[in-house]
């Protein structure tokens, strides 16, 4: 019992620490969707062209024919977590697109045993309850072609919902931004300004519920404020070019630069902001079948003599695409090169315009 009362209130007091400024708040919203993007390291900030654009870069949803939709799932920590998406696109006209997507982050059915053992010391296992600890991130995305040829900008609105079971919750709303540039010779440039205004998340805490685990440390008194948390922007760069070999044949090639206004282990850091670079490729056959490599996440690692090791996360994935329907395939962190677990991820991809 005071183990899992231990464990709530550690879970409870990193979602809602008294800090104004957290630099890893939101970061389920990081991870990523679509399998042929993460099996690409993610960088596809410059070509995005889809359904999953409201996510990556919202003024790529500019380049939809027809209506979308995407699904994707995968699972973390041996199982343990699991993580869904599931997006919509439409035009509206020729020059604008509207979006909605919806992720869900999620540890469930884990086992409540504060209740276990009463004031007396008696064992009942039908005090014994399940609850789930769950983040939520509703996206709205807008984009829009301007009167300059080859430039697009896109918008997202984000609502935020977290919730620990019965002992705390939160809301919290943010923007985002987006353009995209594509010159005469198959060049596209992209850049994504993520919490652009930052992302805050006001959390409040059930006085009640957090009472029951509230002496579970003998001889502490444990007192979780309500507090809000305010996520800082972060700024990716892309860049990539498609090459076509004898009309079946395609090479795309991209590069991201992922910009984070703090120090930390990237490879390239300072006190004002840190930089790390992400490489993607993805070689195409007849616009059917496709074959992607990444590598991204590069991090100078302190090695026990102090020393610097520089080590990255590579990923690969495969997707075959058949009359307006998609199915994609990633794995990442090939080989354990970095602290993340590795993960299989699906996502499936129907283009509406096929089937009318």
């Amino acid at each position: 019992m005071r183990v899992i009362a231990i464990l709530i209130i550690l879970f409870i007091s990193s979602h809602t620490s008294g800090q104004v400024v957290r630099k890893y708040s939101n970061e389920f919203m990081n991870i990523g969707v679509d399998a042929a993007a993460l099996g690409m390291s993610s960088a596809v900030t410059a070509h995005t062209a889809d359904v999953n654009a409201g996510y990556w870069n919202p003024a790529g949803l500019i380049n939809l024919d027809d209506n979308q939709l995407s699904l994707m799932h995968s699972s973390y920590f041996a199982n343990i977590a699991n993580y869904d998406y599931a997006a919509y696109a439409m035009p509206l006209d020729r020059e604008s697109v509207i979006g909605i997507s919806l992720i869900r982050f999620a540890v469930d059915d884990i086992l409540d045993t504060t209740q276990l053992i009463d004031d007396q010391g008696n064992i009942n296992y039908d005090r014994i309850s399940l609850f789930s600890t769950a983040d939520y991130g509703l996206t709205f995305s807008y984009a829009r072609s301007l009167p300059v040829q080859g430039l697009n900008v896109g918008v997202n609105a984000k609502v935020i919902r977290r919730v620990i079971g019965n002992f705390a919750s939160s809301w919290g709303f943010g923007f985002d931004l987006g353009a995209q540039f594509e010159s005469n010779n198959n060049w596209k440039f992209g850049i994504m300004a993520r919490d652009i205004t930052t992302t805050f998340n006001a959390w409040s805490i059930d006085k009640n519920e957090f009472a029951k685990i509230q002496n579970a440390i003998d001889g502490q008194n444990q007192e979780l404020p309500e507090t809000t948390e305010i996520t800082i922007p972060k700024i990716q760069i892309g860049l990539s070019k498609l090459v076509d070999f004898n009309y079946d044949y395609t090479l795309l090639s991209s590069v991201n630069l992922n910009v984070r206004f703090e120090e930390n282990n990237d490879i390239i850091s300072s006190s004002f902001a840190s930089i790390n670079p992400a490489l993607g490729f993805e070689f195409g056959y007849v616009d059917m079948v496709f074959l992607r490599a990444g590598m991204g996440n590069f991090q100078n690692e302190t090695q026990f003599d102090n020393s610097q090791q520089l080590s990255f996360q590579p990923s690969f994935g495969l997707g075959f695409k058949y009359r307006g329907v998609q199915i994609d395939y990633a794995f990442t962190d090939i080989g354990d090169q970095s602290v993340a677990l590795y993960s299989n991820v699906f996502s499936l991809k129907i283009d509406f315009s096929y089937f009318r």
